[in-house]
């Protein structure tokens, strides 16, 4: 079927309808368009949604990642990070193969139209000249044949009225005849200007305006085949990202399938595992002792040598994990700040610190409270208090004391593994130089052999240093593996750096440490607050019973004392130690009865008495 034949009279109704099916093309080209603009936002929106849940680096999540449940979500993060990647190559294909192919083919159907159409305009502005030529041709035809006939009845007339002149008669005759030659000339034109006129019909009906008409036909058949193919294509694009799509979502699937319970349950004990043993059982406390207790007794070694001594003793100190603290036992604490390093010129290892002291008896809980209670605390043990929230407030000690022991080993031993790691690369990059210097001593065109040396000479110099650092950790390392089974093992008082700025809850005004290892403190929004007021501190604290002495101590370097709490020592001094170190660094000692203050455990040597009961085993 062809619109030149069918069609020969529907041209305003073709082009009407070629027009709304350019129209047509247009509106799937704009809903190409907007489908692009969704699957880029779209992506975009999946890509910044995937990078804010990702793991941040140097951060506590980090550190949780390494669980096979945290695997699995980032996993699947960067699976979501592919799938938004395949949404934007749907984006961009369908932009490339059909927006922009569709808006320039649009361009050449609309300029093709609008030369079909004006061809169509044009024969049909000259068929209409023509019958227009064909219309004045035959009005000219009738007027010159009414004319004619005019002229033959006046002529008819006047030749048979007797009453005119010959030359009248003669005059009308030839009037007539003029007017009967032009209506025969009139004949002829119209005659001929109606036979050009046919043709001309016959050639437009027939000819033009079917050619014309198939040109359209055929363009529009071309439009609508076109936008057929980019359905087509529309389709092929989304199902070319589908296997990739499929595989990121089979990712998924397998990093679910990844997640192990029991592991992640083996790697929780690993993280938190302390190293420290449960708690004992807590001793019978026998009210009816108080009746035979005197006033001085209410001391807390005092109440500790009444206790019996029948009953065994359970350690309390094993009890810090389990116990709240209230604030104001926090803050009768010894020096919080980490004990200075003994003198480079002799090492704190050679120093023995004596036999350790027996396990102290643990005190009634009732006695210690009312000990608390009526007892003053001493005011350099508030004073501490300041050091010990800026130290809360500090950032990771070096040697990770703030930690357990078991995560402390686990950190020393990651942090050597690190160490090691940047010794080899060193090495590999002072090889690869030192390859590359000989290169240049051979064949000196390539470079200058000098140039390398200064590089050569730095990386010596950083692998001594990391080496440092390595021997350094191992020490602390091989320090803590050897405490591990015997918490009171005397190595702990052989490293000279610990700097322990997270502060231990730990009171050693009253002597009840609950923390042994001082690495850890209550919540403070879980503790109840205590308010001191300012007279209290105003009172005299010299009637307060002193502490028995557990031992004599030996300065062995100087100490200065000048922070808070602490006490001046000379070298060679004997001092009576009152206090044991409790896993913090510290001692507690006296001079002459009269001065009393803490002292770095590695400037001192210890000798403990075993018979003391105040005596305290570091535990």
């Amino acid at each position: 079927m062809s619109w030149g034949t069918e069609l020969w009279d529907q041209f305003d109704n073709l082009e009407k309808h070629t027009q709304w099916g350019i129209e047509v093309l247009e509106k799937y080209i704009k809903f190409v368009k907007e489908r692009t603009e969704i699957e880029i936002n779209y992506a975009k929106q999946l890509r910044n949604l995937s990078k804010k849940y990702q793991t941040k680096k140097n951060s506590k999540e980090e550190e949780e990642s390494k669980y096979t449940s945290c695997k699995a979500f980032q996993a699947t993060l960067n699976e979501m990070n592919d799938y938004a990647g395949q949404h934007e190559v749907i984006s961009e294909n369908m932009a490339s193969q059909i927006t922009a192919e569709l808006t320039r083919f649009v361009q050449e159907v609309k300029q093709e139209r609008k030369q079909h159409f004006h061809e169509g305009r044009k024969a049909q502005q000259h068929i209409e000249t023509c019958w227009k030529q064909l219309e004045a041709s035959k009005r000219r035809f009738e007027r010159d044949c009414k004319e004619a006939e005019r002229a033959q009845q006046y002529f008819e007339k006047m030749d048979a009225d007797i009453n005119v002149t010959k030359a009248d008669v003669e005059k009308a005759r030839q009037q007539a005849q003029i007017r009967h030659q032009m209506a025969d000339d009139s004949k002829g034109d119209y005659s001929s200007v109606l036979q050009k006129f046919n043709r001309e019909q016959h050639e437009h009906y027939f000819t033009h305006i079917p050619g014309i008409f198939q040109k359209l036909q055929d363009m529009e058949e071309k439009k609508i085949g076109r936008m057929g193919e980019s359905l087509k294509t529309y389709a092929d694009i989304d199902r070319q990202v589908v296997p990739i799509i499929g595989k990121c979502l089979d990712g998924i699937t397998k990093s679910a399938e990844s997640i192990s319970e029991k592991q992640d349950s083996q790697m929780v004990i690993e993280s938190f595992k302390s190293g420290f043993e449960p708690p004992g059982d807590i001793d019978f406390e026998d009210f009816t002792q108080s009746m035979k207790r005197t006033v001085s007794d209410t001391s807390l070694t005092k109440a500790d040598c009444k206790s019996d001594p029948k009953v065994p003793s359970k350690s309390r100190n094993k009890l810090w994990p389990f116990i709240k603290k209230n604030k104001l036992m926090s803050l009768l604490t010894s020096p919080h700040q980490p004990p200075p390093p003994p003198p480079a010129s002799s090492s704190p290892s050679a120093v023995p610190n004596g036999p350790h002291s027996p396990k102290q008896q643990k005190e009634p809980l009732s006695h210690r409270f009312n000990d608390f209670m009526t007892s003053k605390p001493k005011m350099h043990c508030f004073r501490s208090l300041k050091r010990g929230l800026s130290l809360k407030l500090g950032s990771t000690p070096e040697d990770f004391s703030n930690l357990p022991p078991e995560q402390r080993r686990k950190k020393l031993q990651q942090k050597v593994d690190e160490l090691n790691k940047d010794i080899q690369k060193e090495i590999d990059q002072r090889d690869a130089l030192t390859k590359m210097r000989d290169v240049y001593m051979k064949n000196p065109q390539m470079g200058d052999p000098a140039s390398v040396g200064q590089k050569l000479v730095e990386i010596g110099n950083n692998i001594e240093k990391l080496r440092v650092e390595v021997h350094k950790f191992e020490g602390w390392l091989a320090e803590v593996e050897g405490r591990l089974p015997a918490r009171n093992d005397s190595s702990r008082r052989q490293s000279g750096l610990y700097d322990t700025q997270n502060t231990q809850t730990v009171n050693n005004c009253a002597q009840d440490r609950e923390s042994p290892d001082g690495s850890y403190t209550e919540d403070n929004s879980q503790e109840p607050e205590v308010k001191v007021t300012p007279t209290e501190f105003d009172d005299d604290f010299d009637d307060e019973e002193p502490l028995p002495t557990i031992g004599t101590c030996k300065a062995i370097y100087p100490f200065d004392g000048e922070n808070e709490g602490t006490i001046s020592v000379t070298e060679g001094e004997i001092l009576s130690v009152i206090e044991e170190d409790k896993g913090d660094g510290w001692t507690r000692i006296r001079r002459k009865e009269e001065e009393e203050g803490y002292v770095p455990t590695s400037y001192i040597e210890v000798y403990l008495d075993r018979n003391t009961k105040g005596a305290m085993t570091y535990i």
